[in-house]
């Protein structure tokens, strides 16, 4: 089996390297990540025209192949799917994000949008992420919050569930959401199969504007984290908040109509005649 094993924190970050060397028993691993930090990336794959995007062989301990792609996660989904590193993969695997992708943040992860441009590709996808200790305390600067991330404990849990998966996969392709808090694997609650939250462990507040000097009309924007939300277990946000490992199988976008569809329905067929059939 060819494994991809990309992320949205760049080529250089620890949790991508440890998260492939787990990955290595169940086959052939290959690491495309970006050549920077594309952290709320979503599935985007950037405007082509404009990007002119390049990729540059990398070493990395324990992996064969590596490479870098000046763009974004799903981009580097893309080429894979595209036989730009060898032939088709039979499994994407994006992480370990550092912070949980838990709530409305699934919506605009790049570790998430990874898994889903893979799913779209005809591959099943699987987004791992860590929760960070004292996320979004005043005065903790990045470097900080994630120098005592437990790496391989969300490695571990994500060999366990693939090993799972593995042995009896989705007829469809399919993408899996695991969140992982920051302990040590003996430490775990356990873990729960969870519903996508309404909101992330943490939301951000009112946004405070300051006037750029020398510009008129100009502001910087100042965003600053909440407190912590407290929502149920049975959900991805309060799984992670109680220690456990939430386990999400995301649907794929699909047409959904609304309940109070027909008036959109009767201005269209005023101006442009009866629904095509």
């Amino acid at each position: 089996m060819r494994v991809l094993v990309t992320n949205d924190d760049g080529i250089d970050s620890v949790g991508l390297h440890v998260l492939a060397r787990a990955m290595r028993p169940f086959g052939e691993v290959t690491i495309v990540a970006p050549d920077s930090e594309y952290s709320g990336a979503s599935a985007a794959i950037g405007a082509l025209h404009l990007m002119d995007p390049q990729i540059e062989r990398r070493e990395i301990e324990g992996i064969d192949e590596s490479w870098s792609v000046t763009g974004a996660p799903a981009l580097c989904v893309m080429f894979a799917r595209l036989n730009v590193f060898g032939d088709p993969f039979d499994l994407v695997v994006s992480g370990i994000n550092p912070g949980a992708n838990v709530g409305r943040s699934v919506y605009h992860s790049g570790t998430v949008g990874a898994a889903m441009t893979a799913r779209s590709g005809g591959v099943h996808g699987i987004a791992v992420s860590q929760a960070v200790d004292n996320w979004g305390v005043e005065g903790q600067n990045w470097d900080s919050m994630i120098e005592n991330q437990k790496w391989n404990t969300a490695a571990e849990v994500t060999a366990i569930a693939l090993a799972g998966f593995l042995s009896d996969p989705p007829d469809d392709p399919s993408v899996l959401n695991i969140n992982v808090p920051n302990l040590a694997l003996e430490d775990l609650n356990g873990w729960r199969m969870t519903e996508v939250a309404e909101m992330p462990t943490r939301t951000m507040t009112m946004p405070e504007l300051t006037p750029v000097d020398g510009t008129h009309g100009r502001f910087d924007v100042s965003l600053k984290w909440g407190d912590k939300t407290d929502l149920p277990a049975t959900t991805d946000t309060g799984a992670v908040e109680r220690g456990e490992v939430s386990v999400t199988w995301l649907s794929p976008i699909s047409a959904a109509t609304p309940a109070n569809h027909t008036a959109t329905e009767a201005a269209l067929t005023a101006k442009l005649g009866t629904q095509s059939s």
